[in-house]
């Protein structure tokens, strides 16, 4: 008798099969998770700078404004990265003989 996690797992393999990744393609998805920190890095070290200088200026409502922009960005990046890495994962997905494999 299978238990509940196992039928559910199951029912998992149907809708969304298990894609076993290259090493080429795991290093693809490293790279872009490296640039993506770099990137996020990049814009907090530019935001918080300035979201000092405006605390530091008594301007709360800049600052404020400058750590909901921070915010922002950081979700757009990381939506970015994110849909970066999904299509190294839709490529190994795809079987090598599709055609529609083929860019």
């Amino acid at each position: 008798m299978k238990s509940a996690y196992e039928l559910a797992m199951e029912r998992l393999e149907k809708h969304a099969p298990i894609v076993t990744l290259s090493e080429e393609q795991k290093a693809q998805i490293a790279d872009i998770d490296e640039k993506c920190r770099a990137r996020i890095a990049e814009r907090k070290l530019s935001l918080n700078d300035q979201i000092d200088e405006a605390k530091t200026s008594v301007n709360f409502v800049e600052a404020e404004r400058l750590e909901q922009e921070l915010a922002r960005e950081i979700a757009r990046l990381e939506e970015k990265c994110d849909a970066e890495k999904e299509k190294v994962r839709e490529q190994a997905a795809k079987p090598a003989d599709d055609p529609s494999s083929a860019d």
